[in-house]
């Protein structure tokens, strides 16, 4: 016999729970079918990179997220400026422009003209003619060696911070933190009346 004031066992199991399993069996196809679209986008779009213009580092939003960086939209009109290079030929060579960033740091700006100015000592200009070179294209030497740069490029790393070791000494062995607390917090509270006292006898002296 049931005891105690239980709910009425009626459970409700046969529902005929194959018709509402939604299955997928096309995640193989569509995996290769990916893989082949991103192979006849390399060969289109060579010799720029496949993974697309170059972008900003930036620092997320908001108190939670801000020691993050990551990467942004676009360089910021004066990022291009200090690093040489004008807007409109920016997008030629690319590198994505942002006109509506601003820079709110010297930090971030100082990084993100390094970055330009490292991608433009690496960069490869090839001529839109093959015949007809212009000023600013790469000497046909370049031309000849240069390769199509697959997956991330110059990637945004965050640096972490070095940990140094050091011996632990007889010293740091004798120290006695929490004695050391106490006391210090012993000293702040007597220090008003101590002060006082010590004004009181120089008071005593002078007479």
């Amino acid at each position: 016999m049931v005891k105690h004031n239980n709910v009425i066992p009626n459970g409700h199991f046969r529902k005929h729970w194959q018709n509402y399993v939604k299955t997928w069996f096309n995640q193989p196809a569509r995996k290769t079918r990916r893989r082949l679209a991103r192979q006849k986008k390399a060969v289109k779009i060579f010799p720029r990179p496949t993974a697309g213009p170059l972008r900003p580092i930036v620092h997320g939003q908001t108190l939670k997220y801000n020691m993050k960086v990551r990467a942004g939209r676009g360089f910021s009109l004066e990022e291009l400026k200090a690093a040489g290079i004008s807007d409109k030929v920016a997008g030629t060579i690319g590198i994505a422009v942002d006109h509506r960033r601003k820079n709110r740091s010297l930090e971030s700006l100082q990084a993100n003209v390094q970055r330009l100015k490292t991608y433009k000592a690496k960069l490869v200009v090839f001529p839109r003619q093959s015949r007809k070179f212009k000023n600013g294209d790469s000497a046909p030497e370049e031309l000849a060696t240069a390769t199509q740069v697959q997956g991330l490029y110059m990637p945004i790393v965050r640096e972490r911070p070095s940990v140094e070791f050091t011996k632990v000494t007889d010293e740091m062995k004798s120290f006695k933190a929490y004695y050391k607390l106490r006391l210090e917090r012993t000293n702040q509270r007597h220090m008003g009346a101590r002060l006082k006292k010590a004004a009181e006898a120089e008071k005593e002296e002078k007479k």
